[in-house]
């Protein structure tokens, strides 16, 4: 199974998943939830999600997203870290601690939880819970 799921909670998400990939985003999942307990997951377009966001840009369109996001792709995961600040991206600040993942603007994707340093991916799933993005 790839990305988005039918699914209405994350218990769905989670079952849906084969091994070892199940494993693999349940423990991502523990890890969100208790690194930022005060985001409330939720399945937001097919994918698991936790702090709901509503935006709205200057020109007055507007939408509802998630704080942090993660999908089970078919060759990897995907961690979205929908945040920025003064300084920019915070997924991107967090390239050199996690060499292992291939990390853009918001997305960070990796084979393997046990790939990354887990102190640095605490760190930046707190930092994505603190600073919402930017409309």
């Amino acid at each position: 199974m790839k990305g988005q799921l039918k699914a209405s909670t994350p218990a769905e998400y989670l079952a849906q998943l084969d091994e070892p990939r199940q494993s693999e985003v349940a423990a991502l999942d523990a890890l969100i939830r208790k690194a930022a307990p005060k985001l409330a997951p939720f399945i937001h377009i097919g994918i698991l999600a936790y702090g709901p966001w509503h935006y709205k840009y200057a020109s007055g369109r507007e939408g509802d997203g998630f704080r942090i996001g993660v999908a089970s792709n078919q060759n990897y995961i995907s961690l979205y870290v929908c945040a920025e600040d003064e300084k920019g991206s915070v997924a991107e600040r967090h390239k050199a601690a996690l060499p292992k993942a291939k990390i853009g603007r918001s997305c960070v994707r990796f084979k393997r939880l046990s790939d990354l340093d887990q102190a640095a991916l605490v760190k930046l799933i707190r930092d994505g819970a603190r600073n919402p993005g930017k409309a």
